[in-house]
């Protein structure tokens, strides 16, 4: 269930919602975040999707774009989405964080709003810096955390995407020095293999056992080294630490 309820205006801020749905999603999980474009699939029913969204968030983040309250006649129609959304929070008194869309856009007005909504006017409101996205979604992500500290052990804050290009991998238990990279130069003490297809092993244990590889090639292995018969790809180089034992394919 959805957490956090990302309330915008198609052709009014629904980029900006975008981004703040794919930060958001980034640090706390994707279902952890609605926003209706998104969380809504084909072929699902939009009210009760909508309602079921309101029903179980703890936050509803009101994006405010440039021309928000240029839709008056819309803010004023019951029907009207974007202020079913809000009015449904405030009944539920769930807190509303209006999202300023732009270093220009200025504090809403009672003014400017239908009597419903004016209590917008007088919450506090966060600006959103289009022009230092990464600084809003940053500080926006931390007010969510202490709105709702539920998410706090869901947070992935600390967690950089990898970047492009990245090398990662994942080991058990390694005793002595482990060298993991696409390319390297100067000495490495131990195994150093290159441009190797398929599955190496050296030192302790056996790969292979009484197999043979794809040339029909023998495999042996044992402590402190490992042979492989036939043609290899790429160079193998290995430092012999105590002599090995070749065990011969009986079949």
């Amino acid at each position: 269930m959805a957490d956090v309820f990302i309330n915008y205006r198609t052709g009014d801020g629904d980029k900006t919602a975008a981004l703040i749905d794919q930060e958001l999603s980034r640090r706390f999980g994707r279902d952890r975040i609605f926003r209706a474009s998104k969380s809504i699939a084909p072929g699902d029913a939009f009210p009760e999707a909508l309602s079921g969204g309101l029903r179980h968030c703890s936050l509803l983040l009101a994006v405010i774009g440039p021309d928000w309250v240029n839709f008056r006649s819309r803010l004023r129609d019951p029907e009207d989405w974007v202020r079913k959304e809000i009015l449904t929070a405030f009944d539920r008194e769930v807190p509303v964080v209006p999202v300023l869309d732009g270093r220009k856009m200025d504090r809403l007005k009672k003014d400017d709003l239908p009597t419903e909504l004016e209590r917008l006017a007088d919450i506090q409101s966060v600006p959103f810096d289009t022009h230092d996205a990464d600084t809003s979604l940053k500080r926006l992500g931390d007010l969510v955390i202490d709105m709702v500290p539920g998410l706090r052990d869901a947070d992935r804050a600390e967690v950089p995407p990898p970047a492009p290009g990245s090398v990662s991998n994942t080991t058990g238990d390694i005793n002595g020095t482990a060298v993991q990279s696409r390319d390297f130069t100067g000495d490495v003490g131990g195994t150093v293999i290159k441009g190797s297809n398929g599955p190496v092993h050296t030192g302790r244990g056996d790969i292979y056992q009484n197999s043979r590889n794809e040339t029909g090639g023998r495999h042996f292995s044992g402590n402190g080294m490992t042979y492989f018969e036939g043609d290899n790809r790429g160079g193998i180089h290995h430092q012999y630490g105590e002599p090995g034992r070749r065990e011969d394919d009986d079949r």
